[in-house]
């Protein structure tokens, strides 16, 4: 599977936000919830019209360390946030 062929950015679905193909489901949830501690296990029994292959698709276009990075960023924007 391609990356193009998993994640579609239209601006008629949510804005123009990466979604999985054929839902409304962006693709920064997963990020999110992997950045969070989720397993994928967990991210698709949430979000069952989220194929496994589309998500392992989408995962293998980023570097882990961005993952790492954007759940660090996250926490201290809430940290900051709370302050």
């Amino acid at each position: 599977m391609q990356p193009e062929s998993v994640i579609v950015i239209d601006p008629e679905i949510l804005g123009g936000t990466p979604c999985f193909r054929g839902t409304h489901v962006p693709f920064d949830l997963l990020i999110d919830c992997i950045a969070a501690g989720d397993t994928l296990d967990e991210f698709l029994d949430c979000l069952p019209s989220v194929g496994r292959e589309a998500a392992i698709t989408a995962l293998e276009t980023i570097q882990p360390r961005q993952v790492v990075r954007i759940g660090a960023f996250k926490r201290q924007y809430e940290i900051t946030k709370r302050s």
